[in-house]
């Protein structure tokens, strides 16, 4: 079977997901043109060569829907013999595109794709395409439907995780995205967003605050309290979950994936296209898979699809240098940790949506690119990446260098 490469990767800075954001300005297929300008320009690419365009939107109506990725295809100048497709498996979707392209590669019908995401969450807000899943009984009911931030307290009352824990953890993340900021790390991957004057909006991620700590975030109240209690939410994860006595509310915005807008894309091809495009290969999709897991804790889908993904490879933990786990939530990270008894100097050196945000339709792509980096600089080999999914599921894939 042929393999399939990663040539190169891309993406924008996140921007706060507000009104008041850098990037509220710049509609969602600007933001996705953005990366595919760069991935084109940087390569000197021959997009007449280019199979396919895939990227991943988790609310694609309004200005974000219609199929962005064609629409992103004309607004980059791509040639019109380029195709697009947006895909959406909720948080997992940028990197449920790679998984795509990979797969289309390997099976010998595309040769030369860019696969990646978009989220414009300050401009099409969060849950704008609506869905059966909160609101229809009987998806619902079966489905023991319950908000993720009840999912991420369910998480940690059952898994013993206080507010301390996530906490420490949040400030973790931001003490390490600060740093890989100062260290240059992201330099080589994130390209400016720029008005119709070429004049530069946003060159680095918004979200940060990295003068976080324990006492700063010790002030925040628990966003999913009243929620759980009051919305009789906390009752149907205990009906799920019989084990566990109560749910203590431990999350908050500072411990929770910051909302913001962005963009990633990733060129992805065959060794042959590589060769034609005079492209060099810097990893392989070494597998990928994806599971359906426990509904109403929902979070704890990267456990599942790893220990599948890992039983498919016949791989083990220690053939993995190191893991990048979106930071939906710290007790899903924590879990994660905890679950394969993880050394934390090895699980999201570089930070990760706690500090910089999570753009949900891009974010899979992103920390897929951010690790490939990582792997390069540490003169590693082999990275796992994975994502908890709205609903109950996962979605991970290995990488490894060439």
């Amino acid at each position: 079977m042929p393999e399939a490469y990663i040539y190169d990767h891309v993406r924008t800075p996140r921007g706060r997901g507000k009104k008041d954001g850098a990037l509220h300005e710049v509609p969602s297929v600007r933001l996705a043109a953005t990366a595919l300008e760069a991935v084109r320009d940087r390569n000197g690419l021959d997009t007449r060569k280019l199979d396919d365009v895939i990227l991943g939107c988790v609310d694609p109506v309004g200005e974000a829907g219609g199929d962005i990725a064609r629409a992103a295809v004309f607004a980059a100048g791509y040639d019109t013999t380029v195709p697009g497709m947006q895909i959406n498996r909720f948080c997992a979707s940028g990197l449920d595109a790679v998984n795509t392209a990979s797969a289309q590669v390997m099976a010998g019908q595309h040769q030369l794709v860019i696969a990646g995401g978009v989220e414009s969450m300050s401009r099409v807000g969060i849950g704008a395409s609506g869905g059966a899943w909160p609101i229809e009984p009987q998806v619902a009911l079966p489905g023991y439907f319950v908000p993720q931030g009840v999912s991420a307290d369910l998480i940690a009352s059952k898994y013993g995780f206080s507010r301390d824990d996530c906490d420490a953890y949040a400030v973790e993340s931001q003490k390490r995205a600060a740093k890989s900021w100062k260290e240059g790390r992201f330099a080589k991957s994130v390209v400016p967003v720029k008005d119709i004057n070429g004049i530069t909006i946003l060159d680095r991620d918004e979200h940060m605050r990295p003068e976080t700590d324990m006492q700063s975030l010790a002030s925040l109240n628990p966003s999913f309290e009243l929620m759980g209690s009051m919305g009789g939410f906390d009752a149907v994860g205990i009906q799920a979950h019989p084990e566990v006595e109560k749910i203590t509310h431990v999350h908050h915005a500072g411990n929770s994936s910051g909302i913001v807008d962005g963009a990633a894309a990733v060129l992805i091809g065959s060794k042959r296209a590589g060769k034609s495009a005079d492209l060099k290969p810097r990893a392989r999709i070494r597998a990928f898979t994806n599971i359906g897991s426990e509904p109403a804790i929902m979070l704890t889908g990267p456990v599942d699809v790893t220990e599948k993904l890992l039983h498919n490879t016949k791989m083990t933990l220690k053939d993995i240098d190191l893991f990048e786990i979106n930071e939906a939530f710290a007790s899903v990270v924590l879990r994660y940790q905890q679950a394969f008894d993880l050394d934390p100097e090895t699980v999201n050196v570089n930070g990760g949506a706690i500090a910089m945000g999570h753009p949900l339709g891009a974010t899979g792509a992103m920390i897929l690119g951010t690790v490939l980096d990582e792997l390069e600089r540490r003169d590693l080999n082999t990275a796992l990446v994975t994502l908890c999914i709205g609903a109950g599921m996962g979605t991970a894939t290995i990488i490894e260098r060439v």
